[in-house]
């Protein structure tokens, strides 16, 4: 866990909904493109889909968190929709890319967790109907409202959703947010809910604490994302990627937020 502090003044969250546990279809139906990530049958993380062949995460669930190493694509499966024991489609990953300035080793910091976002290339692309991707948007300002769907280690069997949670405070691209997020959770989109629509904002990074209180860290997302793009295209951006993704080790430091990440 992360311990927060001297961080700016916080928004507080009111009237966040509780955690909704989608067992059935009907419950999940509009959610089937949020899927559990089995990493290298050892954990799992949640991701998203984004377009028919590219699912969201976060970089820190690619690497082996003993080794350090960046886990073999063709060792993690996205199960869309997955609940209890089915999923509407099951796909291997066929290659990933992680934002050029993510490291996983060392300390973290406000630069690691708004660069802690990944792109995973499916083998084949979901052409399932009733998996929609979701489209992306951009960042939320302090005091909006958002959710998140995600699974976490006391509910790998199906995904719940915090319909309403809130941003807390937005420093150089991480979101403090009021969201209830848990192990597993890591890589869960964050959405937003302009007209109606979900679209995803963020991507969960951490677990922390300001205060006392419980909040969850998101990435940042719009230049990120793009920057991911260009790697999967195999274009050449000068940037020289980590060696390698699993759970994030949270260490000491400081950072130009003034927020201080301490271990638990």
């Amino acid at each position: 866990m992360v311990c927060l502090m001297a961080l700016a003044p916080l928004v507080a969250a009111a009237q966040d909904s509780r955690l909704l546990r989608m067992d059935t279809t009907d419950a999940g139906r509009q959610w089937q493109a949020v899927g559990r990530l089995d990493v290298n049958g050892e954990g799992f993380c949640t991701g998203a889909l984004i377009a028919p062949d590219l699912v969201l995460t976060a970089a820190h669930c690619l690497f082996d968190s003993r080794t350090k190493a960046q886990l073999r694509p063709e060792t993690i499966e996205f199960l869309a929709g997955w609940r209890n024991g089915r999923a509407s489609a099951y796909r291997w990953v066929r290659r990933a890319v992680v934002h050029p300035d993510y490291t996983y080793a060392g300390q973290v910091s406000t630069e690691r967790v708004r660069n802690d976002i990944a792109l995973l290339q499916l083998q084949h692309p979901i052409r399932n109907t009733t998996v929609t991707p979701f489209e992306t948007d951009v960042r939320p300002g302090k005091g909006a409202r958002i959710g998140v769907v995600s699974y976490a280690y006391d509910r790998a069997e199906a995904p719940s959703l915090q319909e309403v949670c809130a941003v807390m405070a937005r420093q150089q691209g991480v979101l403090v947010m009021s969201c209830d997020v848990d192990f597993g959770s890591s890589g869960a989109p964050v959405f937003s809910f302009d007209g109606g629509v979900p679209r995803i904002v963020s991507v969960v990074s951490a677990k922390a604490e300001v205060d006392g209180e419980q909040v969850s860290l998101g990435s940042a997302l719009a230049e990120e994302l793009d920057l991911l793009r260009v790697q999967l295209s195999d274009v050449q951006i000068g940037s020289r990627l980590p060696p390698g993704v699993g759970r994030v080790k949270v260490g000491e430091g400081r950072n130009s937020t003034g927020a201080k990440f301490i271990q638990q």
